[in-house]
């Protein structure tokens, strides 16, 4: 047969899960597997925290420089948690797609549901105007996810059950995700999480209309 290779078209993935459910090891475990997936950082105008990195963890903004930036129009989805500003700046995700990466974002519901709607409302010459895939990580149980929180002995019993109440909130839009994913065991839960990725890339409606036999 002649003709080029196919190719899919690059694909923006948002994994979101409840507070201890394991999204973002999970998407560690993408980054280590998949070198053409390119992780979007998220901006906050919080203080950073011992051990995070600038550009790394996060990209550390003042108030001014974040509310620049969002009045640019710099920001694919933002939102205020806990009096804080969070948002996934839009310049490195454009630039990862040019570049024929896919995108992941670790984002909570609320994100996911942004990116949704400005993805739906793009016109057709965003570079933005993507395949959107959205993945839904929940633990077996919410027993199992309070229990979790406790073993980690970061926070109080009061922080955990707003942390509980917050998840039950959380886990009641699942519906909204193409996919969900159970976290009870973290091997097999990441066999699912690639199966994912490598599924939606051999999708036909997915393809580049570029090939030819």
């Amino acid at each position: 047969m002649n003709g080029i290779k196919p190719s899919w078209k690059n694909i923006i993935f948002v994994v979101s899960a409840p507070s201890g459910a394991g999204k973002t090891t999970l998407c560690d475990k993408l980054q280590t597997e998949f070198k053409d997936i390119h992780y979007a950082i998220t901006a906050t105008t919080r203080a950073p925290r011992p051990g995070e990195i600038d550009g790394k963890s996060y990209y550390f903004m003042s108030l001014p420089e974040f509310e620049t930036k969002l009045a640019a129009g710099g920001f694919i989805e933002n939102a205020v948690v806990h009096g804080n500003r969070y948002g996934s700046p839009k310049a490195p995700a454009v630039a990862a797609l040019a570049d024929g990466c896919d995108v992941l974002m670790n984002l909570d519901v609320q994100g996911a549901a942004a990116v949704r709607e400005y993805i739906a409302a793009a016109p057709p010459g965003d570079p933005l105007k993507r395949p959107l895939v959205d993945i839904f990580v929940v633990p077996p149980s919410t027993e199992v996810l309070r229990n979790r929180l406790v073993a980690r002995g970061t926070d109080s019993l009061d922080v955990i059950e707003q942390r509980m109440q917050q998840a039950r909130e959380e886990i009641s839009h699942w519906k909204e995700y193409k996919y969900m994913v159970v976290n009870d065991d973290l091997a097999e839960a990441y066999d699912h999480m690639r199966a994912i990725i490598l599924a939606e890339r051999h999708r036909i409606d997915n393809r580049r209309e570029d090939y030819h036999a």
